[in-house]
């Protein structure tokens, strides 16, 4: 199965203008956790509640003030959705995302694929191989 038949279509976007309090807002009425970020119909990064909480919250950034493109991930991981779901999701493993943006072969957004559309689609197997490189811990060097 491919990505376009089980990403989400209907996809929230934020502008990089915005302020926290107003995309937590957008979040919270629509339950979602993440917005891809879009400026001049270009994705320049990825928002999600976590970034708020941890690089602004805690570091004592006013919601209503902070700039969404002060605390986005500008590194953008995306698929295309003309590509088979069971190698995206075995790829989401592997960078340890729980969601990615679908961009066409324009690279324009055209929708969100959740490690829930994959289990909704493709089963307990392929959300099991992604999820085991998601929670698989980072091996860090010291000395």
């Amino acid at each position: 199965m491919r990505v376009s038949e089980a990403m989400t279509r209907d996809v929230v976007v934020a502008n990089p203008n915005q302020s926290l309090c107003e995309v937590a807002r957008i979040m919270a009425d629509c339950d979602i956790g993440c917005m891809p970020v879009s400026e001049n119909d270009k994705l320049v990064g990825m928002i999600t509640d976590r970034d708020i909480t941890v690089r602004a919250i805690a570091r004592g950034k006013a919601p209503d003030s902070t700039k969404v493109r002060e605390v986005m991930s500008s590194d953008i991981k995306y698929c295309f959705d003309d590509i088979e779901i069971s190698d995206v999701a075995r790829n989401m493993g592997e960078i340890k995302l729980h969601r990615l943006p679908v961009v066409n072969r324009d690279k324009h957004l055209v929708g969100i694929l959740a490690l829930a559309d994959v289990a909704n689609c493709e089963g307990p197997e392929e959300v099991g191989v992604a999820v085991c490189g998601i929670s698989e811990p980072i091996k860090v060097a010291i000395g």
